[in-house]
């Protein structure tokens, strides 16, 4: 699909290159998740091209920012028109179209995704994006202050990029951090959904613990969602402790928490989902209290509150909980553990000549307690013979 591209552009005198995060990631020796391109063509030329070609267009939203998608043996393009950002008012932008790769790389966020590859290989970096790459420096394009003004989440992808890219903490340019904190502010506008997709992907990344400092620092933090005075200290333990074990976003984030009202002022600001929410509950009324047993059966207290548990999922959030308090080898026995099921009946009971409901149901009762006493390995007939004790 990819070289039947290049062709109809070449036919009509339209240049077409790679462009942003692709080169970025391609430059860094990363598969890019997906590859935008970018054109001299504007959206109407590109339609008029596509369609007499035969090229299946996706009626998505962009057009009017100049992005039309093509479907290409089962896999879209997406070929964003040069442009200019005429108005922004910090969220959104009116555009103009132009013929200059420059001047579209001028309104990029990051030098790192502010290049252009030619299909031929030729690398068009107007602001030495591709030295930054390989020395590890995350800047915005031109003047920090006016790039975030332009669209404040833009702090925030900084830190992400940061998270994803820069070697080592602390090395930003002073300038940028004055210019994130001057326009800290601006974040209240930014929709939550907005915020939390970001922070998630900041949550993910390297350097997650100075991160976070750095936002409450900077004077960030309330804007966001997050609690004027989250626990930094549990934060910088938890990330210790969840190194290697792949948590979920909000274990991360809930070490901040206090309490469960930071976690019902975070829903409120990024409309979180409803596992988020309730992970984050959960790990903020278990976590001190639901710890390993000291002794020959560490995990007991896991598998208890599990076997007694009546809610769904609850087995994900105690491995969540597991990775709070970095307990990798329990994390991978209780992974492997599988919840056993009690082996006696009513049926049975009755076959032994208990006949009311009523007794029937404060046996069981009774053989469950026993059972879960066992370490729930008791069979049917250990219990049963316990019954006739009882």
């Amino acid at each position: 699909g990819f070289p039947f591209l290049p062709e109809l552009f070449e036919k009509k005198n339209y240049e077409l290159r790679i462009a942003g995060g692709a080169v970025r990631d391609l430059l860094s020796g990363v598969t890019p998740q997906d590859i935008d391109f970018a054109t001299t063509a504007t959206p109407a030329e590109m339609k008029e091209m596509f369609t007499s070609a035969g090229v299946r267009l996706i009626n998505n939203k962009g057009e009017k920012h100049g992005t039309i998608t093509a479907r290409l043996h089962d896999q879209n393009f997406e070929i964003t028109t040069l442009r200019i950002d005429v108005v922004t008012d910090g969220r959104h932008a009116e555009v103009e179209f132009t013929t200059d790769w420059q001047k579209d790389a001028e309104r990029r966020d990051l030098t790192v995704n502010s290049m252009f590859l030619g299909l031929d290989g030729t690398l068009y970096d107007f602001f030495n994006g591709y030295e930054d790459l390989k020395s590890k420096k995350i800047r915005f394009v031109g003047k920090a202050s006016e790039r975030i003004q332009e669209d404040y989440l833009r702090i925030l992808r900084y830190f992400r990029f940061y998270g994803r890219i820069a070697e080592k903490p602390g090395d930003h340019e002073p300038t940028t951090l004055q210019a994130i904190k001057e326009n800290a502010k601006g974040l209240a506008g930014i929709s939550g959904e907005r915020i939390w997709v970001e922070l998630k992907k900041i949550l993910l990344g390297n350097h997650v613990n100075h991160l976070f400092q750095l936002m409450y620092e900077l004077d960030i933090a309330q804007y966001i969602g997050l609690p004027p005075d989250g626990n930094l200290e549990e934060f910088a333990r938890v990330t210790e402790n969840i190194q290697n074990l792949s948590p979920k976003p909000m274990t991360v984030l809930t070490s901040l928490f206090k309490g469960k009202d930071d976690v019902t002022n975070l829903d409120l600001r990024l409309k979180i989902s409803k596992e988020e929410k309730n992970l984050g509950l959960f790990l903020v009324k278990h976590r001190q209290e639901l710890t390993k047993a000291v002794g020959p059966e560490p995990l007991r207290p896991y598998q208890d509150f599990l076997m007694d548990s009546r809610e769904a999922n609850t087995n994900s959030k105690i491995f969540e909980l597991l990775k709070y308090q970095g307990e990798e080898q329990l994390l991978k026995e209780m992974q492997e553990w599988t919840v056993p099921t009690f082996p006696v009946s009513g049926h049975d009971l009755r076959k032994m000549g208990v006949t009311s409901g009523k007794e029937i149901g404060t046996a069981l009762q009774q053989l469950r307690e026993e059972w879960k006493r066992s370490g729930y390995h008791m069979d049917k007939e250990e219990l049963l013979s316990c019954l006739k004790r009882l």
